[in-house]
């Protein structure tokens, strides 16, 4: 797996990204992609060869283990590191897809811009920021319960015990370094977990700013139209009173004339 091209290709949203989106993506590569790459990988790597029962039977060493190990750690962190990390390229799409559009709008307009800042998160590109975000925080915890419910939690055993055919009878399974593999274990679903809570955060921070924003919208709308009609709100008043009062008079009759009939 070629990581140094996908760490070029998802650096282009660094410029696209908040800050939290930017920490994301330095947790990524330094606390998760250069730790598979350095070191989990060189743990995980004689994890079969290394793998061993008390029994010489043909097989049941490679049945206890496709048991114990339904899947590789390493292949499942490698798959969700890929879906991670993909949704980001929605973004730096969709900027490229209004980069080109605006150059052919500037083409075929003199000189004149359909977009003023093509990577602004406004419009369909902030609905495109937002869902990469979800798909992200997705992803992970879509991982982890994977990683939970596979290994039925995320400690790692040293003794396993095995029973399946051809095996004779209950036997005992040793894994190499149980421990290392224990601290890389949870070395990753933590790192994990930290990059759900800066995606949600992340989240939050886009939906409160633009909240922020339609507030501060709706009052500076307010504000202009309070300084071109400064009477507007007594005119309306008077208005809805002399609306009203015809309402009245007819409501005090008809109390009258049911007071009279009675």
């Amino acid at each position: 797996m070629n990581w140094s091209a996908l760490e070029s290709l998802i650096s282009g949203v660094n410029k696209y990204s908040t800050v939290f989106g930017r920490i994301w993506l330095s947790m990524v590569f330094i606390f998760r992609v250069l730790v598979f790459v350095v070191a989990a990988q060189r743990v995980w790597g004689d994890d079969n060869k290394d793998f061993v029962c008390n029994t010489i039977q043909p097989g049941c060493t490679n049945v206890c283990y496709d048991h114990i190990f339904p899947i590789s750690h390493i292949r499942l962190w490698a798959l969700q590191l890929i879906f991670v990390t993909c949704p980001s390229l929605m973004v730096v799409g969709h900027v490229k897809l209004r980069e080109k559009k605006d150059m052919q709008y500037t083409a075929s307009h003199m000189g004149a811009h359909l977009y003023a800042h093509p990577g602004k998160k406004r419009g369909g590109l902030w609905w495109t920021y937002l869902a990469s975000l979800i798909f992200k925080a997705g992803f992970d915890a879509g991982f982890l319960y994977i990683l939970y419910y596979v290994y039925e939690g995320y400690d790692m055993p040293r003794l396993s015990k095995c029973s399946l055919q051809p095996c004779p009878n209950m036997v005992d399974c040793y894994i190499s370094r149980p421990t290392e593999k224990r601290i890389f274990t949870i070395f990753m679903v933590v790192s994990s977990a930290l990059c759900i809570l800066m995606c949600i955060c992340e989240i939050v921070y886009l939906i409160g700013k633009q909240i922020q924003k339609r507030i501060k919208k709706k009052y500076n709308a307010d504000r202009i139209l309070s300084r071109v009609d400064p009477t507007a709100s007594t005119q309306n008043l008077s208005n809805a009173k002399k609306e009203k009062a015809p309402i009245r008079e007819k409501i005090m009759h008809d109390r009258a004339m049911k007071l009279f009939e009675k």
